[in-house]
């Protein structure tokens, strides 16, 4: 008796878990942004470019990097259609989400601006900013470790327009000028050309630049964090819970089994093969 209790107990185990995966998969099928996006056939990813979170090779315009990989599998696995990446800037990025350009933006910080306008999934990862510098350069102090270090006359700090980084850096910087620019390629040429002498961006982003170019490359990581965040999908302000629990239940179960630190892992090694 006790040995069929064990079997009886698994098999309801069994049902159980199939019937969260039917569920799960029935919402996918009957709730309305998704049930439009299956009826197009296609999820459209809105993209902005921030290795590694969101990558794109310049001569065959594809898209990598580990929320790329997120989009394409939620797509592809969850809601079985094509996906579409959507080209864009980080200062259009939610205002093209709001007006149906796209169904998901990818890799966007939460905040209580952004959430006025947008709702958000549950996060992928985390999120603060640093600040990369050239070793070399005489303006920058040997000891320096803080903003107050680097915020001063005649120094100047790259960061994308439009940015969760962009508004931290421009919260607590006073003196020093702010060089906004368009894209990551743009703030890293800045830097590296030495128009700019700071580049401010995400931390992981600035941990490729820093392991790709360790001759020169220096982080400052400020203490306490600047613009500690989380990492998500942004979608439209109307998508109905059952749709979002689609969306967060796909995200929950790839960060549990640790498909998104691999994911995260793999991203960060292309990147430093393609710089060296």
């Amino acid at each position: 008796m006790v040995r069929l209790s064990r079997i009886t107990r698994h098999a309801f185990a069994g049902l159980f878990a199939a019937s969260c995966l039917f569920v799960s998969t029935a919402h996918a099928q009957d709730t309305g942004t998704w049930q439009s996006v299956k009826k197009a056939g296609v999820l459209r990813c809105g993209a902005a470019v921030a290795p590694p979170y969101v990558m794109r090779d310049p001569k065959t315009g594809d898209y990598s990097g580990f929320f790329s990989d997120l989009c394409r599998s939620f797509g592809e696995n969850v809601l079985k259609v094509k996906v579409e990446f959507v080209d864009t800037s980080w200062d259009n990025i939610v205002a093209g989400l709001q007006s149906d350009k796209w169904d998901l933006s990818m890799a966007l910080n939460d905040t209580p601006e952004r959430e006025k306008a947008i709702a958000f999934s549950v996060p992928a990862t985390d999120y603060n900013v640093s600040l990369v510098y050239n070793k070399n350069n005489p303006k920058i102090p040997k000891t320096v470790k803080s903003i107050a270090d680097i915020d001063k006359p005649g120094m100047t700090i790259a960061v994308m327009s439009g940015t969760v980084g962009d508004k931290a850096i421009s919260s607590v910087v006073k003196q020093a000028q702010i060089m906004r620019l368009p894209g990551n390629d743009e703030t890293r040429l800045a830097m590296m050309s030495k128009r700019a002498d700071l580049l401010a961006d995400a931390n992981i982003t600035n941990m490729l630049l820093t392991e790709a170019h360790p001759d020169w490359a220096v982080a400052i990581h400020p203490n306490p964090p600047l613009a500690q965040e989380s990492v998500s999908f942004g979608v439209r302000k109307d998508t109905s819970p059952a749709d979002l629990a689609v969306l967060n239940d796909f995200l929950n179960s790839q960060v549990k089994s640790g498909a998104v630190n691999r994911l995260i892992k793999t991203s960060v090694q292309a990147m430093l093969v393609t710089n060296k």
